[in-house]
Parts: C-alpha cells; structure tokens; sequence
C-alpha cells in the first residue's frame, strides 16, 4: 500500500494537476469555482449548532457498549453455528463498532469531558486494543490544511490514482489488523522498555490508527505522553490478562476467537466507510486549498438508520464534518440538511454527494482503473 507519485507540475494558480491531466477536484470548472466556496454563508447558517450535548454523547456510547458486550457474552453461551450465535455476533459487532469509533473524542477540547474518555478507554478503548492515543494528533493532522492529502496525512493515500486492486487489498488487512494490534500491546509493549530502539519504533510507527502504514508519528507528538503511557499499558493488562484468563481455564478461548471475528468485521466496515469517505485524488506532495480538500471528501446522506450502521455517529457527513471539524456528531445531519437547503447556491456543496455506499466505493474504483489504464 505504499503509493506511487506520479509526475507533478505545478501552476500559478497553486491548484493539483497530474501528468495526466486528473485533478483534485471534479473539474475545471469546479477548479475555477473553489474561491467562490460560500463558507462565509455556510458559518452563517450553522451559528449555535455546533454545541456537543454531554447526555447524548453519554446515553449513546453507554447503551450500544452495554448493548455490545451484553451480545459478546451471549454468543459463548448459546450452541456454535446455531443462528442465535450469529445474530448476537452481528448485534455485538454493530453496537461495538459504533461504541469504539474514536472520532469525536480527537475533536472534543482537551480537557472537556474527561471522565468520558476514560469510561470509553475502561471499556471500549483498552479492551479493542485501541486506546484513544492511538486516534489522537493523527487524526487533529488530517484536519490541518497544510498536511491534508499529503504524505504527512496518516488519513489519506492518493487511491483514486493507482490500481485498484490496492483498495482490495485496504480491504483484505482487516484480517490482519486485530491480531497486529493484539501483538503490538501484549507483545511489544513490555519488550520495548527493554530496548530504547524499539520502543522508538513503537512509538513512531506502530501507535497510530492510520490507513497510511509509511506513516510515522512525529517525536515532538509527546505532550501527552504520560498519560498515553498509562494508556499503553493498562492496554497491556488487558490483553495479556484475557489470556491468562484462558490458559488458566476461567474464559473459554472462544472468547479470544469471538474477539478476533468481531475486530475483523469492525475493520471491514471502518475500511468500507473510509474508502467512502474520500475521493483520494492528491498524490501526496502538493497542497490543497480549504475548498479543495472539502470537495475532495464525501457526504452520503442515505438512510438515517441502515447507512448509520457502517458510518455511526454522523460520519455519513465527511465532508460536513471538514467544514466544521469540531461539529458534535448529534448535529451534523441538521448542519448538513440547513446547508443543502440555505446555501444561496448550494452547487460546490452538493458535489461532494453520493447515493449510497456503492456509489462512492464504485466511483473510486472507476478512476483507480482509469488512472491504471493511463499508466
């Protein structure tokens, strides 16, 4: 998954152009356009929505997490195969997956809702092997405008410019990344302590929820280091305690593979929805404006209720959300409806729409073949 950098020239304009003549955007037209992005409007309009609500943020993460652990624990006890043991794995898999989505908690301020982040890391975070510092700084980077699409971006692979059979593959690593997870807490965690190269390692390019595997977390990324320390290793204790737990004959080791399934398809449904989330068409070394980068992100509206299980908590809205990052998920749908429906020309808005998941996923697959043929 390591990209390939076509060759770039660049134009006076400080617009993205490729030696195939792809841009960053969905035309010249909309090239020409961007600087007439009506964000001035669109502040306007949202003004006194983007206020997080605590009870909401609290209900919802306490109901599915209780909803998803309540289905893991009944899928050991009901017979293996039988259809009662499929759909509590669904239910578990769907009500942890919206549980364990980190996004708003690297959007939140700092030191708001404290005791929400460590409640999500007691029983969400630690026990999926993906503690909250593994989400935080790289994904406040994939908001920056200097390091958006670039190949600082730990968020972001130029897809829509190389074969397409590395989307495949994006997807295939969904099998592998719960066990590189588990390895990486309950394996290298304590050896690193003993090794001041490796725990540099570690640190640098195995503590970051990033579709980028090149990427590498900055050093200077530490300001929070202690308490991501305490992080790391009470993640630590989890995973090893869960298989000390099985060796010694207290948990069935159909928990540690009922684990594993769940992790997968969490990962192939996070996969599914980031694939969807971008139309991935920088190659990495030029920058782009705020209307490019917002015009290169996807909104699909869909269902409120179907299209919310592979893109919980207001993340069928990506590119309202990079309008607004600090948006609370509770609101975005609002924020996303009054824009479509205030904007006095809303025609750079609504081009960041998509039908359905398969439109998004069949659109980038398109221009990944078309980019493929071209070289």
């Amino acid at each position: 998954m390591h990209p390939i950098i076509p060759e770039m020239k660049s134009f006076p304009t400080g617009r993205v152009h490729n030696s195939q003549g792809i841009t960053n955007v969905e035309s010249m037209s909309d090239i020409k356009q961007t600087e007439r992005f009506p964000i001035r409007q669109a502040k306007e309009i949202v003004q006194g929505l983007l206020v997080p609500n605590p009870l909401i943020y609290w209900t919802d993460f306490l109901f599915h997490v209780t909803l998803g652990w309540t289905a893991f624990v009944l899928a050991l006890m009901v017979p293996t195969f039988s259809l009662w043991q499929v759909a509590f794995y669904l239910i578990a898999t769907l009500a942890l997956y919206r549980a364990v989505i980190t996004h708003e908690l690297a959007h939140l301020k700092e030191k708001t809702f404290p005791i929400f982040r460590i409640v999500w890391n007691l029983v969400c975070g630690f026990p999926m092997m993906v503690p909250s510092f593994t989400y935080h700084g790289v994904h406040n980077d994939h908001h920056k405008a200097r390091l958006y699409g670039t190949t600082d971006d730990g968020e972001y692979l130029p897809l829509a410019l190389e074969s397409p059979y590395k989307i495949i593959l994006y997807l295939l690593l969904s099998f592998v990344f719960p066990i590189v997870f588990a390895a990486r807490f309950i394996l290298l965690t304590p050896l690193s302590f003993l090794h001041k190269g490796l725990r540099r390692f570690v640190w640098r390019s195995a503590s970051s929820l990033a579709i980028d595997l090149r990427y590498r977390r900055p050093d200077a990324r530490s300001r929070n280091r202690k308490a991501w320390l305490v992080q790391e290793v009470l993640t630590f204790f989890y995973g090893a305690g869960a298989i000390a737990l099985v060796l010694m004959g207290i948990l069935t080791y159909k928990a540690l593979v009922l684990w594993y399934l769940i992790s997968v398809l969490i990962f192939i449904l996070n996969s599914l929805r980031t694939l969807a989330a971008h139309a991935y068409r920088n190659p990495g070394d030029q920058l782009m404006d705020f209307a490019e980068q917002y015009l290169d992100s996807v909104n699909v509206p869909g269902n409120r209720f179907l299209t919310a299980l592979w893109a919980p908590v207001g993340l069928r809205y990506h590119a309202t959300h990079h309008l607004f990052p600090s948006t609370p998920y509770h609101v975005l749908g609002e924020v996303h409806r009054r824009l479509a429906a205030e904007l006095p020309d809303n025609t750079l808005y609504l081009k960041t729409t998509r039908n359905s998941l398969w439109d998004a996923l069949k659109r980038l697959w398109v221009e990944a073949s078309l980019a493929e043929l071209r070289t």
